[in-house]
């Protein structure tokens, strides 16, 4: 963030000063929320958590280093005091808000971002750049980082921290070294992508497709679309909205926006666009990439044939910021996977390659993950024996029961060798049902109820050279089946280490604040 004092950050905000002895202090470094990262010149943002509540490490935060805190109450070290505001919108991000405390801070958190970030872009030193999809917003982050990578600094979000509070968080990381700040947008409901632009306006926006991931909350394919389109509709005319031309309810969002329109994809008139697609053995793709008359190959190092679509809206972005092609192929050709548990693909010394794909799941990624495991499964002179280990999908409201049993069926129809349905409840039966009804029979199949259940069939069954696809919504946990497979691999045994929360994750501890990435 730019510097600034406590005096002007309580202006800001809208705060009043406690216990600051010195209002001309000034915040050097960034806003965190977590007393443990706590770094020199930081302002430490006290939140309320599900085991913690963030004001009572207060005095810890400045020990380590906080110029002062930013708290919804006095907390005995200085701090920049806001007022609660029970009912504010905002405490949606925060489950254990009872008091409207963390709704306060983190209206202050977003006032204090959209001063930060206006400022660096009135020196001509930053270009926000925000992407927004039902699927695959994290993948085309972590690209779009990497293609912009070669013309300057780039700040992104780490994993999928993508809503009220990891917006700003991130964006607060920009300073005048940033030339790029890449932003995920996530809804919830129709208005939040528009909210999430009035924290770091972009003047960039990439929308990636419309699938059914949220379909519960939004209730139709159509309020998704109006939801995503949000992000465009508030580009300027001198900005630029990149729009998947594959997806008929994106392309038609270039009526919605005042910015110019480059579309990308597959399609003959695209106009950053893909051909000639060839997977390898692990599901990457080779394709020829066409840009502005030109053309060059491009080799992706990250999984899955959906991979292409993403790779193409970085390459838009990177082009009209200035980079030439043969930088864009090169950065897309060696940009690996950033974001934990999604297509982490990594091979045991048995053999058995365990894609984890469990960070999470709705139909669209679901499909695709399945249908690079069949890709890598069945690719060489041998075929590998192909392992679904799939868990719920969630927040699809009364289409949960068909869309489970549609996935059941695909994944027959994709003759998977192997099924392991994990979990209770309704859905995930709709999903073993659909694939015992399209034909699998006997143990092709198994339903199993947890998570424990799940990696003792493995153990025992799984054969060397399997290839094992994992996925499944947050919720449904089955990251620890595939960081047990590989785990197993590495150390004979599982691991014992809890997983990293990171900050996708619930908190912990000193974090003093629960939120789960949003989609």
């Amino acid at each position: 963030m730019i510097e600034m004092t406590l005096r002007e950050i309580a202006e800001v905000v809208g705060g009043t000063l406690h216990d600051a002895p010195d209002p001309e202090a000034k915040v050097t470094g960034s806003a965190e929320f977590d007393s443990r990262r706590i770094g020199s010149g930081d302002l430490f943002l006290a939140l309320p958590g599900e085991r913690a509540d963030g004001h009572d490490f207060a005095a810890q935060a400045v020990a380590g280093g906080a110029v002062a805190v930013l708290a919804a109450r006095p907390v005995g070290v200085p701090a920049i005091v806001v007022a609660p505001r029970p009912g504010n919108t905002r405490a949606i991000a925060l489950a254990h808000d009872t008091d409207g405390s963390g709704a306060a801070v983190l209206d202050a958190l977003a006032a204090l971002a959209r001063v930060s970030v206006d400022r660096l872009v009135q020196a001509g030193n930053l270009t926000v750049v925000g992407v927004t999809g039902s699927s695959g917003k994290t993948s085309t982050k972590d690209l779009l980082a990497a293609v912009l990578a070669p013309l300057g600094p780039v700040v992104a979000p780490p994993g999928s921290f993508n809503n009220e509070l990891g917006h700003p968080w991130t964006a607060l990381r920009a300073d005048a070294e940033t030339r790029f700040l890449v932003l995920e947008l996530s809804a919830r409901g129709p208005g939040h992508i528009k909210a999430l632009t009035e924290i770091a306006p972009p003047s960039v926006g990439v929308v990636l497709n419309v699938g059914t991931a949220h379909l519960g909350e939004f209730g139709s394919r159509e309020v998704i679309a109006q939801t995503k389109g949000e992000l465009v509709e508030t580009l300027p005319a001198s900005g630029l909205a990149v729009l998947n031309a594959d997806d008929h309810l994106v392309a038609a969002m270039a009526n919605r926006t005042a910015a110019r329109v480059v579309t990308v994809g597959h399609a003959a008139d695209a106009d950053v666009r893909a051909s000639d697609v060839v997977l390898d053995d692990r599901a990457r793709a080779r394709f020829t990439l066409h840009a502005n008359g030109e053309s060059i190959e491009v080799q992706l190092a990250v999984h899955g044939e959906h991979q292409v679509g993403n790779a193409l809206a970085a390459a838009a972005v990177a082009l009209d910021q200035g980079a030439d092609l043969a930088t864009v192929a090169r950065a897309l050709s060696g940009a690996a996977a950033v974001s934990e548990r999604r297509m982490d693909v990594r091979t045991r010394a048995d053999g058995v390659t365990v894609v984890n794909d469990s960070y999470n799941a709705n139909p669209d990624s679901v499909r695709a993950a399945l249908k690079a495991l069949v890709t890598m499964s069945k690719a060489g002179t041998e075929p590998r024996p192909s392992w679904a280990v799939l868990g719920e999908m969630g927040e699809l409201g009364e289409e949960s029961v068909l869309e489970h049993d549609r996935i059941g069926r695909l994944v027959v129809r994709l003759d998977v060798d192997r099924l392991v349905v994990v979990g209770q409840g309704r859905p995930v039966r709709a999903l073993f049902q659909g694939a015992v009804q399209e034909g699998s029979w006997g143990e092709e199949a198994v339903h199993v109820p947890d998570i424990d259940a799940a990696i003792a069939l493995l153990d025992e069954e799984l054969e060397p050279g399997a290839v094992v696809l994992v996925k499944g919504s947050n919720s449904a946990g089955l990251w620890t089946v595939a960081e047990h497979l590989i785990g197993a691999a590495d150390s004979g045994q599982a691991p014992t280490s809890q997983p990293s929360v990171a900050m996708e994750g619930p908190a912990v501890g000193h974090m003093g604040a629960e939120q789960e990435a949003a989609r």
